[in-house]
């Protein structure tokens, strides 16, 4: 009884925490499980509501019942946007969808700090509700008892209009088979805008009813946006009601753990997130099943194959190359010229970086430097996404452990460049072959929930383990690094730019070598034929889980080049948003594009720190304005502008994005 007196303030409190995040998780779940939209600027639509309503708000119910008229009428005019800008990126997949709304997230961001202010907003409730109320001997703010009751009632209300309307109807056909719905006369195309607009109206009211408990203010939109896609995971899409208790679930980890179990509750969500994914993808449909990642394979057809053995065979004929006595090839075509010709622009890009020394300013040198760092995590993300077919939002997890290995080297003494850079790496690999098993065997959009998981749960660790790490604060004042034995700290810009640039030609040259020979063949092979792969007996498991070690490592170096380069190291530098724009290098580049990956680095690496010095305070809605851009302007990336990867191999297939993976019913 002792126990349940001491703890019972936090447990409603996580009830009340929890019935927030269902209204939220509601509409996450909503816009995916029926629209088909991974949304990561959900988030920001509960930030609009927030914003709105303590604006609005004066201590009045009028004043209450006004902002959240406004803020859900604000954040569902949002969600029918959003259906608007993602409706061209229906048949691109996931990953297009998920960088978009991200760019829209940042956008969506500065413009709320612009208007608002950068400062949390104080709120102002009823007078009849800014009191407490005697709980069980317990005084207990009357306002979160008010709202868990609205709670249950909107989602006994959701759950009758999914189930019992005309409207709800049309809304699980639209998840289920949108064809047979237009046959019946209703236009998917709306229901669609309608799902994402309501949405988006839920998302507004639970920030304008939300705002006393967490208040609009830098960073309340992020946590909300991760919190939802933890409770969208392990509640599923099929089930409102399931929502509703993984909510509760993940309230009352993040107020009663807390208090119970302090030092495990930073882990316990995301682990549970790691693992219910992980559980889904070994019990769902085996990996092999389709023809590359996540498709169904397509029937032999007898006839096509012969017609195109045929078809190979008169274009050996044409080309001279059947027979004994093979004609020769067109100039064009000699192996020589040809290797030379898809060098060129790797061998141009190096003589500019060269150059660059003689061509910038100190600040501008360290800059470039920084890039080339985030140039070799975008190119770890390019293994593993253009050629290994896994999309990754948690390519941080090993470059922080390469950044962290090289920062607490060289506080303990270990201040050699390549002992760094080859420990680091060996770091990085042991973590991705750790967590490994865990990424390959999912495929598509869990790839990149999973990956996230990870992503998060490095970054737990990495704010609570400050012995390592040194917390929020992260570390500064260790030795700098020397480039070789015997030598001095390297301190000069010009000579930390040097010794990144040669770590990262040796460490891209490598990259290619193995992405060029029978190896990345076979990888690449895997990622487009899977199923074939498996059935002629390759072990396409232990093929994806090398490229994954392989990617950690070089991950891991570029997180060491990041801490050489910087002389500090901060939670932020390995956070979730260094993800993000690791994977839109990738996409600006063209995501088999080892060359694209390292300009799509530097142009972010310009965006956020050397444009965004022209117009201080507005990096993140340029950063924004970059994601939206490349999304719509660059569908292939840069490579595919001329007709292919240039240093990394031909551009995978466009293919249909994929259904989602479960409706929503109650």
């Amino acid at each position: 009884m002792e126990l349940l007196d001491a703890h019972l303030v936090p447990a409603v409190d996580g009830v009340a925490f929890g019935l927030l995040l269902f209204v939220v998780a509601a509409g996450l779940s909503l816009a995916f499980g029926t629209a088909g939209v991974l949304n990561l600027s959900h988030g920001t639509l509960y930030a609009i509501g927030a914003y709105t309503g303590a604006e609005l708000s004066d201590g009045t119910w009028g004043g209450l019942a006004l902002g959240l008229a406004a803020g859900t009428a604000a954040a569902c005019v949002a969600g029918a946007g959003l259906s608007a800008a993602t409706a061209p990126l229906a048949r691109r997949g996931h990953l297009a969808q998920a960088l978009l709304t991200f760019g829209l997230a940042l956008i969506g961001g500065d413009l709320l700090i612009q208007f608002f202010g950068a400062d949390e907003l104080p709120v102002r409730v009823p007078e009849a509700l800014d009191s407490s109320v005697t709980l069980l001997g317990h005084r207990y703010p009357a306002y979160r008892l008010c709202f868990i009751v609205m709670a249950v009632l909107l989602a006994a209300f959701g759950t009758w209009v999914l189930t019992r309307t005309r409207m709800g109807a049309a809304v699980r056909a639209a998840a289920d088979d949108p064809q047979m719905l237009a046959a019946t006369g209703h236009s998917p195309r709306a229901v669609h805008t309608g799902v994402l607009a309501a949405a988006g109206a839920l998302a507004g009211a639970a920030g304008v009813l939300g705002a006393p408990i967490i208040g609009p203010g830098p960073g309340t939109s992020e946590t909300v946006l991760m919190l939802s896609l933890v409770v969208v995971v392990l509640g599923g899409l099929r089930s409102l009601w399931a929502t509703f208790f993984a909510a509760v679930a993940v309230g009352e980890v993040q107020t009663l753990g807390v208090s119970v179990a302090p030092e495990l509750a930073p882990y316990l969500l995301f682990a549970a997130m790691a693992a219910v994914l992980v559980l889904r993808s070994r019990f769902a449909e085996p990996a092999g099943a389709g023809a590359g990642h996540g498709s169904e394979a397509p029937a032999p057809d007898p006839i096509a194959r012969i017609r195109g053995q045929l078809a190979a065979r008169l274009r050996r004929g044409r080309d001279g190359t059947v027979g004994r006595n093979p004609s020769p090839a067109w100039p064009s075509q000699l192996p020589g010229k040809a290797a030379w010709w898809q060098a060129a622009p790797l061998l141009v890009l190096l003589a500019v970086l060269i150059a660059l020394p003689a061509l910038l300013d100190a600040y501008s040198i360290s800059l470039a430097g920084s890039a080339l760092a985030l140039g070799l995590l975008a190119v770890s993300v390019t293994v593993l996404t253009g050629y290994a077919g896994l999309p990754t939002l948690g390519q941080t997890a090993p470059f922080a452990v390469g950044a962290y290995a090289t920062a607490n080297l060289a506080d303990a003494g270990w201040t050699v460049g390549p002992v760094q850079i080859v420990l680091s790496a060996l770091a990085a690999a042991v973590f991705a072959a750790v967590v490994g098993p865990a990424v390959i065997r999912a495929r598509g959009t869990t790839v990149l929930m999973i990956t996230l998981a990870i992503g998060e749960l490095t970054g737990a660790v990495v704010n609570q383990l400050k012995s390592v790490t040194g917390g929020a604060d992260g570390l500064v004042g260790f030795p700098a690094t020397q480039a070789l034995w015997g030598g001095e700290g390297m301190m000069e810009e010009s000579e930390l730019y040097n010794y990144a640039l040669v770590v990262a030609v040796v460490a891209v040259a490598l990259t290619l070598l193995v992405l060029r020979s029978p190896a990345g063949k076979l990888l690449t092979g895997t990622r487009g034929a899977e199923a074939r792969m498996r059935a002629s007996g390759h072990p396409v498991g232990r093929y994806l889980l090398v490229a994954h070690v392989c990617a950690g490592a070089l991950a891991g170096v570029g997180g060491s080049l990041m801490v050489t380069v910087q002389q500090y190291l901060s939670p932020a530098d390995v956070g979730f948003e260094i993800a993000a724009f690791a994977l839109l290098a990738v996409v600006i580049g063209g995501t088999t594009s080892v060359i694209g990956a390292l300009l799509g680095a530097g142009l972010i690496v310009a965006t956020r720190d050397w444009v965004a010095g022209s117009w201080p305070g507005h990096g993140p809605l340029l950063l924004g304005v970059l994601f939206v851009a490349t999304v719509y302007v660059l569908p292939r990336g840069l490579a595919g502008l001329r007709g292919g990867g240039s240093g990394g191999g031909e551009q995978p297939p466009s293919t249909p994005a994929p259904s989602p993976a479960g409706k929503v019913s109650p």
